[in-house]
């Protein structure tokens, strides 16, 4: 039987983290940064669950990613907004075109 060590999540997380930061450079809609950016977070919620089993104590990793899951979706839910608000006003969702919204 092999044993899952610390080390395992640890490679897992990183690479989602680069997946993700890939993501969010490569991309130019919209809905791709997005989606980059929610792998980050959670790249790092792997590594606060990962590090909280490992640590003698407790619920602290897991409290941490709820908090981040909860951040999560409150900046999805912002994100969809101006979105949406963006492709009424531009009928595009190219990151490009942003440079029109200038006051």
């Amino acid at each position: 039987m092999y044993d899952i060590g610390l080390n395992h999540y640890l490679i897992v997380s990183a690479f989602v983290f680069c997946t993700g930061l890939m993501v969010m450079t490569l991309k130019r809609n919209a809905i791709g940064i997005l989606i980059g950016a929610e792998l980050v977070l959670n790249s790092a919620n792997i590594n606060f669950v990962a590090c909280g089993r490992y640590r003698a104590g407790g619920l602290d990793g897991q409290i941490a990613a709820v908090f981040v899951i909860v951040l999560a979706a409150a900046e999805a839910a912002i994100a969809l907004a101006i979105f949406l608000n963006f492709y009424n006003t531009h009928a595009t969702i190219d990151v490009d075109r942003g440079d029109q919204l200038k006051g």
